[in-house]
């Protein structure tokens, strides 16, 4: 038996759970805590608490997810001034052996600790062995990245393709590229600020504008916000640049469009799955991944029913000559919150 520590790290929240491996491959959780991350000034004392609250040996093995890159064993933190190595790590929490890895690559890795009720299939494909596997996930940002099986294991290599060029295919995704360019007054536009939580928000402004302007020219063929979302996303905006926010305004655009109860948030949400569908399929015609495309993020299981009635489909096989070969790949949006933590626990246990 092997004691394992693995550590989601994020800028807001820090999730540590102690694990232990059996005679199988499964892995045991004997604690589980989550800590706000800015009353510590630091990871190492938040470790300390936690074992000795769970009254632990010391962990042999440590892997922590971190919400930011990580380069040559090292890490700092996007929005906290946290700065993390592995060997100052080891040293100062007696652990053997630490390894920081991204918070998208502990995804690649949970993808093989999920069960069956962890993942709805979206697309049933023609799965192949020993090919590769994609990951994508809108959340905050949007990540991507790969899996590639060598000798028994997969190994994960996180990527930046998020940040790749926006590639609108219509006139009204034309009309947001160009809103988006005047409003940040930059000469390109990535996916990330499209498929994201600061995605969503960028469309609805959009759409909101674009219904003023129409109705500043008598036209009333556009949809209006509603007060209540209306003073959510102003809220949010009189707020900006402030490091906590009091509001979510993807969030509850997100809620109106599964309620039905705002039109304006139901268009914002149809233009983002739409969006979304499209870059999932050009990661796959990249990648070609028999071995799955999984969908990882916050948002897709809390808008769940919407990208299932949605075209997200129909826009993911949407590329001429090569609609055929994306029909065959497998989907799989992940449901399981802890993704991530699970991935730390796997990749602790490999080192």
């Amino acid at each position: 038996m092997t004691l394992l520590l693995a550590g989601d790290i994020g800028g807001t929240k820090t999730i540590l759970r102690l694990v232990e491996t059996l005679d199988s491959p499964s892995l045991h959780t004997i604690d589980e805590e989550s800590y706000h991350s800015g009353d510590f000034p630091d990871l190492v004392p938040i470790v300390q608490h936690f074992l000795t609250k769970a009254k632990a040996p010391t962990p042999e093995k440590a892997c922590f997810a971190i919400a930011g890159p990580v380069f040559n064993n090292t890490a700092k933190l996007t929005n906290l001034a946290w700065f993390l190595d592995t060997d100052r790590l080891q040293q100062e929490l007696g652990i053997t052996a630490v390894s920081l890895i991204n918070d998208f690559a502990a995804v690649g890795y949970g993808i093989f600790g999920l069960g069956k009720q962890d993942v709805l299939t979206l697309q049933a494909g023609k799965h192949q062995l020993d090919a590769p596997v994609a990951i994508i996930g809108a959340g905050t940002g949007l990540g991507q990245g790969f899996l590639i099986k060598q000798g028994s294991h997969y190994q994960v290599f996180p990527s930046e393709g998020g940040h790749a060029d926006f590639a609108p295919r219509n006139e009204l995704e034309f009309q947001l590229l160009r809103y988006l360019s005047d409003k940040h007054n930059i000469q390109r536009i990535s996916v990330e600020r499209v498929v994201s939580g600061q995605g969503i928000v960028a469309i609805y402004q959009f759409l909101r504008d674009r219904a003023a302007l129409g109705s500043l020219k008598g036209d009333r063929k556009y949809i209006t916000e509603s007060p209540e979302i209306a003073q959510i996303v102003r809220t949010w905006e009189q707020e900006a640049g402030q490091p906590e926010k009091s509001v979510d305004p993807g969030a509850a655009i997100g809620r109106a469009a599964l309620q039905k109860s705002d039109r304006l948030s139901e268009q914002t949400i149809q233009i983002f799955i739409d969006a979304y569908g499209a870059e999932a399929g050009n990661l796959a015609l990249k990648l070609l991944p028999y071995g799955g495309l999984y969908i990882a993020g916050g948002i897709a299981p809390k808008i769940l029913p919407l990208i299932q009635q949605s075209d997200f489909l129909l826009h993911f096989t949407q590329k001429g000559r090569m609609r055929s070969i994306l029909e065959e790949i497998p989907i799989h949006i992940i449901l399981n919150p802890q993704v991530g933590l699970i991935g730390a626990a796997l990749c602790a246990a490999r080192l």
